[in-house]
């Protein structure tokens, strides 16, 4: 038994990035694409004990689980409300930032001015469904997504980039800062517009005044790293924005489409990181809300 646990012991860490990546690679293989999954009905996925929801990546990683109630709990925290998880159940990853006194074989260190000398570790939880609670625990109802207006959303945002209607096309002008859009009655209906002015907006929260993020401003190239990591940080945020305002998904998941992100996410295990954490970031500042870079604790 002594050796099999040093043996256990001097394993390598698991790489989380690629963990992850491979899950959201394995959704795209089947044709679904995890960041445009909705939580309407379900509820935004949240920790059932401490209330709090889970946010950037993690929100995409359970969201996509497709649960009838976006409910989850750590092995711990069942046990605490003296319930079980079912027997052959499986856990579902959260990630989070860690702080380690020294780095362990096989984890990579992030030194940046946020996280510092951070390392990216996970934990399992678990649905609801897959657990046996107590008849005396009560569930609380799933509680309803906030209906965001969505010209509230432009009105709004905090140092807002104007919105001019010159030209047939929508995009986001990062040296001038404005948006261009189409006229609003040249788009098949109001959903669809507020749904390309939500990705513009989403460009905007790039600009140095805002978010500062730096794949806005090296984005002039089509097809670099900077171009991808916007544009998925773009699209994850104007999705997250669509769910808020109740707007219907809508989208083009050709196989063309799906192969393009397969092919970016096999070749860098951090990009769905850096987009789904900037996109939290972004639609943070467009709602004008304090960010909570905490998950739910696992204790």
């Amino acid at each position: 038994m002594q050796e099999t646990t040093n043996a256990q012991a001097t394993q390598p860490v698991k790489d989380v990035y690629a963990l992850v990546t491979e899950r959201i690679v394995a959704q795209l293989e089947k044709g679904v694409v995890p960041w445009r999954q909705p939580w309407i009905d379900a509820g935004m996925p949240r920790n059932l004990v401490s209330g709090k929801a889970y946010r950037g990546l993690n929100l995409i990683l359970l969201s996509m689980l497709g649960y009838e109630q976006n409910l989850f709990l750590t092995f711990k925290q069942v046990n605490d409300l003296g319930g079980k998880v079912r027997r052959d159940e499986q856990g579902h990853m959260v990630t989070f930032w860690k702080q380690p006194e020294k780095k362990e074989a096989g984890e990579e260190l992030v030194e940046d001015a946020e996280r510092r000398r951070s390392i990216l570790r996970y934990y399992m939880v678990f649905n609801i469904s897959q657990c046996e609670l107590p008849e005396k625990y009560q569930l609380p109802e799933i509680e309803p997504v906030a209906n965001l207006v969505c010209e509230a959303v432009y009105e709004n945002m905090p140092n807002k980039p104007p919105i001019r209607f010159k030209e047939q096309q929508a995009y986001y002008n990062p040296l001038q800062d404005y948006i261009n859009m189409p006229k609003q009655k040249s788009f098949e209906s109001n959903d669809a517009y507020y749904a390309t002015l939500f990705h513009e907006l989403m460009h905007s929260t790039g600009h140095y005044s805002r978010c500062n993020r730096k794949d806005l401003i090296e984005m002039s190239e089509f097809g670099s790293d900077a171009y991808s990591n916007e544009e998925l940080t773009a699209e994850i945020g104007a999705c997250y924005l669509q769910q808020l305002a109740g707007i219907p998904s809508q989208f083009e998941q050709s196989a063309a489409y799906i192969q393009n992100w397969l092919l970016k996410l096999k070749f860098d295990k951090r990009l769905i990181f850096t987009a789904a954490g900037n996109a939290q970031k972004g639609v943070d500042y467009i709602l004008g809300v304090q960010g909570d870079t905490d998950e739910p604790k696992t204790d």
